[in-house]
């Protein structure tokens, strides 16, 4: 019984972890993209407008929830579920700290790759359902869009995996770290092992994986729907896209996945290029701040805070990119990251072969 509510609890954490951060994001982006064009942004509903994100999850809950006479009935409410539940549960193979992951799955990449896919079957069947031209023309964009730009986000973490040699996404941070058992080599050549902090992670480790970690955020955008690979959502060509039939809490479902996915993916990266809940700070003499600063609290402390970092660069570009068109979109990831991507893969498999 004890275990089963573990995993009710666990579940439920994630669960009110995912919608804090939405408010958290919600408010955050009004208030940068407000700051980037010279204006306040909210300001009314509470202390600078602190409490707008609440109202708006307040006037959702509200609302009235529409079924178009002609849509799909089944399909139209099952979609928004789809897209929050195939992002929600990519969460359960992350791992916070030390020890601290909510499951420890030996092919962990490969659960997440294959869970978020769900999403694209989700965004299909809202279009599909709505039985709309705008909607289904969006849910179309969306699939191409996301399977296109899975190829090289997919390629460039296996140039990860082959530094690490393995798909477990808590031993890909502790051989990045000072926990690690074995030698790490900053830039192939001096051994950090003792030394930790930012030397040891991955992108140091093997400095080509740096371009992979541009490649695999790139494409991150466009597997999240933001701009400048808004194009599934264009409003001013499909009103809003797959979801322009939701209203109410169908609405938030879609709204909830999207921002949940854009810290899912910026951990994903952060865990597999940029030390993951390890240490910024390197030992350095008697100042050991490595070790200092490596445990469970530290281990969410710098998780969280290289995640937040990562979705603060996100909103900065939706606010200063243009959108592409259609084929400019899909002839930079077929002619220019997929190849990238590849080029990165074959050098990790060198540089493991001669470096490490």
């Amino acid at each position: 019984m004890n275990f089963y509510l573990t995993y009710v609890l666990v579940a439920t954490a994630l669960f009110a972890f995912t919608a804090l951060f939405t408010l958290f994001a919600l408010y955050s982006e009004r208030k940068i993209s407000a700051f980037m064009q010279d204006r306040l942004g909210p300001m009314e509903v509470g202390k600078y407008g602190s409490l707008q994100a609440f109202a708006d999850i307040l006037k959702m809950l509200q609302k009235e929830f529409i079924i178009p006479s002609a849509a799909d009935k089944i399909l139209f409410t099952l979609a928004p579920i789809v897209i929050f539940v195939s992002v929600y549960l990519g969460f359960a193979a992350l791992p916070w700290a030390p020890g601290l992951s909510p499951s420890s799955i030996n092919l962990g990449l490969f659960y997440i790759f294959a869970i978020l896919s769900m999403e694209t079957i989700g965004i299909l069947m809202a279009g599909w359902g709505s039985n709309n031209k705008y909607a289904l023309l969006g849910s179309m964009r969306s699939v191409a869009q996301m399977v296109s730009y899975e190829i090289p986000a997919g390629i460039a973490l296996i140039s990860a995996v082959m530094i690490s040699q393995t798909f477990n996404m808590q031993e890909v941070c502790i051989k990045q770290g000072i926990l690690s058992n074995e030698t790490i080599l900053f830039l192939g050549k001096w051994n950090v092992s003792s030394i930790g902090g930012f030397f040891a992670w991955n992108i140091f480790q093997a400095p080509h994986l740096i371009i992979a970690y541009f490649i695999y955020f790139i494409a991150s955008l466009a597997e999240c729907n933001r701009a400048p690979f808004d194009i599934p959502e264009a409003e001013s060509e499909l009103v809003a896209g797959f979801h322009v039939e939701y209203s109410g809490l169908r609405f938030a479902f879609v709204f909830l996945a999207e921002y949940s996915m854009m810290f899912l993916v910026g951990m994903i990266g952060v865990i597999l290029f940029l030390g993951g809940w390890n240490s910024l700070l390197p030992n350095i003499g008697v100042a050991r701040m490595a070790d200092w600063t490596t445990s469970v609290g530290w281990g969410i402390f710098w998780v969280l805070i290289k995640t937040l970092l990562v979705v603060a660069v996100q909103i900065w570009i939706r606010w200063t990119l243009p959108r592409l068109r259609v084929d400019q979109l899909m002839s930079f990831c077929w002619k220019v990251l997929t190849p990238l991507a590849f080029l990165c893969m074959l050098i990790s498999g060198i540089w493991r072969l001669t470096m490490m």
